[in-house]
């Protein structure tokens, strides 16, 4: 096979800008006087503004500068999202400083590790719990010198108590700091997930966050005095250059304030925009679906027939005289109350970081909500491609084209090679591993297998380690079978295996609240426990029917011959899923090795 190479065209304008705290100055001052950053205290939303935003950042650069933070210094951050996490997160950049973004999530162990690798001189954490993760990984950890709160916590140094230092001192003697700042300098180093080991510092400079920020703009329109809901975490690169992007475009930020409360604060804020995850879309659309279980008549009858409606819809054709007729009376009649359901403004809905099901895809515009999907790594800062949405520019089950100055390069193998601005520095500390990921032309391997649709369209087929083969020596994309698995309202989680073996097994996660409505509906105990459900034989039954019919989509090698029902989800806290949700294989074969002999004997 041939290498094919996709090059974008370059964007129109180019911005004056250079470092990513220029963001203050040039435009949020400019577009956010009243409302630059949003949260909810004491179950009120208070709005920051935007010369708020601006002076706490400066007094946190001015005390950072009286401890003796100095240029390239690391300083971490632990925590949820939350305006402090901005205020930190510009006060250490406008010192040529170097921010170590952290998930809340994860170990004592991981945090122990990152902290030492990182140099870390200061950590500053949300609230109780992480300050005591914090506090027992920094007794084997040479060199942090401070651990600071967002919380009030007594007898624990505050947040404010660094910008205090700074409260006093003239702001103009931030402009030399700032001046010896480059676009070329670091910005923040940010841990990948560690699916495949310990985690690796991903160096990112401000050239290669602008860059994606300037980049797409095109694919992402929005502009001053919308309001975007922000929940996905701001340790992790997506939600990192979009909240940078929302500051570049006028855009108010509100913090959801938590993952449990999104659906009451969509209600509450009305945003027009938000990122998320498939997960996150897949429990909206299977609450969904449940409640349309529970409807009944003619009801029912209406929920199922524009469910059914929206499952065929393609935002790129025009379905017909008839659909379209059926459509807008689906939308008047059904839809119009998922829209209500997100808050009744939603323009468009940007989904990343894993494969997003077609079914979503096509159901939702077909509500009139809008959902675009992109793709790309922390290494390039993150975005490679999106899908373009004014006007529908994507193809359903692609993650759109190609960014502009960003160039794809499909290996002989289908590996996805990157070339551009917005390609790493390196891994830190690991040279080797860095040019491991990084060719000596520049190309950026990024482990992911995939093609070209249509000559533009971007399409993932899987990761190029978590393919196996079998051992009549096929090799058998796991991603694929799973994704196309989950389209099952049964099937919550699945892992596909079989290394070595005559064919292709799985261990699913069913999804408990589908099957109460199932055990409803076929005169079984709606109350059974988990533990009770994956041991029923007609739901048992029921699970391998959907994999049957689902089975006919791949090669008779690539289908799933058998599985196994758990009764535990796979989550972060055991190990299982990355902070991003992403399986961690090795950990799940480890845990589950027993149940997967049993499958082959």
């Amino acid at each position: 096979m041939e290498t094919q190479t996709l090059t974008a065209p370059a964007p129109a304008d180019k911005s004056t800008y250079s470092r990513v705290f220029d963001l203050l100055p040039h435009f949020v001052s400019r577009y956010n006087s009243d409302d630059a950053l949003v949260s909810k205290v004491n179950g009120k939303w208070e709005k920051i503004p935007a010369a708020t935003f601006i002076e706490t950042a400066n007094r946190i650069s001015l005390g950072l500068i009286k401890l003796g933070i100095r240029k390239d210094d690391k300083i971490a951050i632990i925590s949820p999202n939350r305006p402090e996490w901005n205020f930190v997160d510009f006060g250490v950049q406008q010192l040529g400083a170097v921010s170590v973004p952290l998930y809340p999530t994860i170990t004592i162990e991981d945090y122990r590790y990152i902290l030492r690798d990182s140099e870390a001189k200061l950590v500053f954490v949300a609230n109780t719990d992480l300050l005591a993760k914090v506090k027992e990984a920094i007794t084997e950890v040479e060199g942090v010198e401070g651990v600071y709160t967002f919380d009030r916590i007594p007898g624990v140094p505050h947040w404010s108590e660094v910008a205090d230092l700074g409260k006093d001192e003239d702001p103009s003697q931030l402009e030399s700091y700032k001046a010896a700042v480059s676009e070329e300098d670091l910005l923040t180093l940010i841990y990948t997930s560690g699916t495949t080991g310990v985690p690796k510092g991903v160096m990112l400079t401000h050239h290669n966050l602008l860059s994606n920020v300037e980049a797409v703009k095109d694919y992402i329109p929005i502009g001053p005095g919308e309001k975007a809901l922000s929940f996905l975490p701001l340790c992790h690169v997506y939600e990192r250059m979009i909240v940078y992007m929302y500051m570049r475009y006028g855009v108010s930020i509100y913090y959801a304030e938590s993952m449990d409360t999104i659906a009451e604060n969509l209600k509450e804020v009305k945003p027009t925009v938000f990122t998320t995850v498939p997960r996150l879309l897949e429990k909206v659309y299977d609450k969904i679906v449940a409640k349309g279980y529970e409807l009944s008549g003619i009801k029912k009858q209406l929920f199922f027939w524009a469910l059914n409606l929206g499952l065929r819809y393609d935002p790129v054709q025009d379905m017909g005289f008839f659909y379209n007729i059926q459509l807008k009376l689906a939308r008047k009649l059904i839809f119009s109350k998922w829209q209500e359901a997100l808050g009744g403004n939603i323009r468009l809905i940007v989904t990343g970081s894993a494969a997003l099901q077609p079914r979503l895809a096509r159901v939702f515009w077909a509500a009139g909500i809008p959902v675009t999907e992109g793709y790309g790594l922390t290494e390039t800062s993150p975005v490679i491609s999106v899908g373009k949405v004014m006007p529908p520019d994507l193809r359903v089950g692609c993650v759109g084209t190609i960014i502009p100055d960003v160039h794809v390069k499909i290996a002989e193998d289908g590996e996805i090679l990157v070339k551009g601005p917005n390609i790493m520095k390196g891994y830190y500390r690991k040279p080797e591993q860095t040019a491991e990921a990084i060719d000596k032309d520049g190309w950026f391997h990024t482990g992911d297998i995939g093609e070209m649709v249509e000559g533009r369209f971007l399409k993932i087929t899987d990761r190029k380690k978590e393919m196996f083969k079998t051992s009549g020596g096929k090799y058998v994309a796991p991603q694929m079978v799973e994704n196309k698995l989950k389209e099952s309202k049964y099937i919550e989680q699945v892992i596909v295996v079989g290394e070595g073996q005559k064919f292709p097994s799985a261990l699913i996660i069913p999804e408990f609240g589908a099957l109460k409505v199932f055990c409803q509906l076929n005169n079984l105990d709606p109350t059974m426990t988990p533990e009770q459900m994956v041991k029923n034989e007609q739901i048992v039954a029921k699970i391998e029917q959907e994999i049957e019919r689902l089975n006919a989509s791949f090669a008779k090698y690539e289908q799933v011959k058998k599985f196994r029902l758990l009764a535990t989800p796979f989550t972060i806290e055991a190990g299982e899923l990355t902070p991003t949700l992403k399986l961690k294989r090795k950990a799940i074969l480890k845990r589950y090795q027993s149940v997967i002999e049993g499958i082959y004997q």
